[in-house]
């Protein structure tokens, strides 16, 4: 399952030389992650209140391959790839059309608040197991 978030690049976003500064491609990254995890039913709130459970990343490869720059229309595709009883990979890149800019795999583990290790969480699990292979994502760009 591909999940797609669209965003919009804002001058903020950019650099002297108005193209993207590098660290907010982790950024966009992130927060495509935060809407994947929310779209499979997760409360990331809920489950550190109630179970004490947070999500981190152990580890990231990044290819930068092409500049973005003030105003383009980008969107941000996750898809996972491994699952284990604490860890999730993931791929993700960074389109602007049908041009790729970024690319990613991303390794998240499962922590307790207190930073040890831990299982995914069941529902977690569960909803990652149900995902259908090929089907498209939620998402909600910006207006264009």
């Amino acid at each position: 399952m591909t999940h797609r978030f669209a965003l919009r690049v804002y001058y903020e976003d950019t650099d002297l030389a108005g193209i993207v500064y590098y660290a907010n491609y982790l950024k966009f990254i992130e927060r495509a992650r935060s809407e994947w995890v929310r779209g499979l039913g997760i409360d990331q709130g809920a489950l550190k209140a109630q179970q004490g459970l947070v999500f981190a990343v152990r580890r990231i490869e990044a290819d930068y391959l092409a500049p973005a720059c003030f105003d383009d229309l980008l969107e941000v595709q996750t898809r996972p790839e491994a699952m284990t009883g604490a860890r999730i990979t993931l791929a993700q890149d960074v389109l602007r059309g049908p041009d790729r800019l970024f690319a990613a795999r991303v390794v998240l583990v499962c922590l307790t608040v207190a930073g040890n290790p831990s299982r995914l969480p069941s529902a977690l699990r569960a909803a990652m197991s149900a995902l259908p292979d090929g089907a498209p994502g939620a998402g909600h760009p910006p207006a264009a």
